[in-house]
């Protein structure tokens, strides 16, 4: 079982927003790898790989601009070759793979890809495996659904993946909706809303008393907004918060389509989507926003309780919650009342998510002190360390051995003892003959 031994988070943007500013790239890097000189001993360095995969964000900018997507990569490449380690290369993974990679880091974790075991783990319980639980990533930029659907006939090939994980077949269904993570759906929101204004934005997905200004070019410069662009008469949109739930929530299920499905069942946006069932794990986003909300506690918060939670939260003051939330940047704090109404409607409006099955989802930040996401996942795929068949049983310990060895032979002797008590019984029951 592979364990995490540290983890450090890069300070600031992703590297997509470092198309400006090449030149930071090594500074953008420098902490968490000179960080990895002090972890990992010395002698290890040359042998340690090391890898690089970016998401949605470079998904995005090779969309807008392929050449400078290529440029980040080469400049990131550049830099981290010049650190002591087995540097294997930086690349832009697809949707299907993050998707896939992070129900792989879900499942490894959990134990759900060997066999139940009984009895001193010496007899396999019949050969299933376990069931394996679904995962849910949500990312600045885009979000994924990834599960083992019970019905095996896929309507749509490309939303299925096929696995040999120690010697057991998995067909995963599994899509990543680009433009639908917070970031850019909170962007998306935005554009369609500021068509029918004069500039100033009345917004319920903001608190009471927030205001904000965004100069409308760069609201457009996304890939995901332009289908909104249209020609305004103003260059800068003033944001002002109502702090409004219910409203915030209607704004936010427009930017789903719901009226479009050539399939027997979708998400949104005509795309595919198996009926959820089985348990899932929430990560990334997912968990990060509703444990700032309080909404991960263990007793399971039914729908209608975090929707009661989130309207009081989004109803509060701008004023008094930077008082009370004074240690945190005011961009990520201000956007926790969209970004807690956008999860909840994105799972029970985009995944369909009921109050029932709701019970099922787990917001993940760790399992076994290891980060639950797709980036375990990506490691273990490209360093073969999950085998295709199942690795032959281990034997067993030589003290374990003798243990059992000692403690059957005793179980014999007092069995033959109590057959010769038995069938032989000592002459002094029998009677005399007269």
């Amino acid at each position: 079982m592979v364990s995490q031994v540290e983890e450090c988070k890069v300070q600031g943007p992703g590297i997509a927003n470092h198309v400006q500013k090449l030149s930071e790239i090594d500074v953008y890097l420098a902490a968490c790898m000179e960080r990895a000189k002090v972890v990992i001993p010395a002698p290890q360095h040359t042998e340690t790989p090391v890898y690089l995969g970016a998401t949605a964000g470079m998904r995005l900018l090779r969309m807008k601009n392929g050449y400078l997507a290529s440029k980040i990569l080469a400049v990131v490449t550049s830099s981290i070759s010049n650190y002591p380690f087995d540097f294997q290369g930086a690349r832009i993974i697809t949707g299907q793979e993050e998707g896939a990679y992070g129900w792989i880091t879900t499942n490894y974790l959990l134990g759900r890809f060997t066999q139940k075991s009984s009895w001193f783990n010496l007899k396999p319980t019949g050969g299933e495996p376990q069931e394996t639980y679904g995962a849910l990533d949500l990312g600045g930029a885009s979000t994924q659904i990834t599960f083992v659907p019970k019905d095996k006939t896929m309507e749509s090939p490309d939303d299925t993946l096929h696995f040999r994980l120690y010697g057991r077949n998995y067909s995963v269904y599994t899509h990543s909706f680009l433009c639908y993570g917070k970031d850019q759906a909170l962007l998306q929101k935005l554009a369609k809303d500021v068509r029918n204004t004069d500039g100033t934005i009345s917004d319920p997905c903001f608190h009471p008393g927030y205001q904000r200004k965004m100069v409308l070019a760069d609201l457009y410069e996304s890939p995901c907004t332009r289908k909104f662009e249209t020609f305004l008469q103003f260059d800068e949109i003033i944001i002002q918060g109502t702090g409004n739930y219910q409203q915030c929530q209607q704004s936010i299920l427009q930017l789903f389509n719901t009226s479009y499905c050539p399939y027997s069942h979708c998400a949104f946006d005509g795309i595919f989507l198996p009926p959820v069932q089985g348990d899932f794990g929430a990560f990334s986003a997912f968990y990060y926003v509703m444990e700032f909300l309080n909404l991960t506690s263990k007793e399971h918060l039914s729908p209608k309780k975090m929707t009661d939670m989130m309207e009081e939260f989004c109803s509060q003051p701008w004023e008094k919650l930077q008082v009370y939330f004074s240690d945190v940047k005011e961009n990520y704090l201000s956007e926790y009342c969209f970004s807690g109404t956008y999860i909840l409607t994105l799972l029970l409006n985009g995944y369909h998510f009921t109050a029932e099955t709701w019970k099922n989802i787990h917001f993940m930040g760790k399992v076994r002190s290891t980060s639950v996401g797709w980036t375990l996942g990506y490691m273990l795929n490209l360093t073969n360390m999950i085998p295709a068949e199942e690795p032959p049983s281990a034997p067993l310990p030589h003290s374990t051995y003798v243990f059992l060895m000692v403690f059957f032979s005793l179980i014999l002797v007092i069995v033959v003892l109590l057959c010769i008590f038995a069938f032989h019984k000592p002459s002094f029951f029998w009677e005399d003959v007269v």
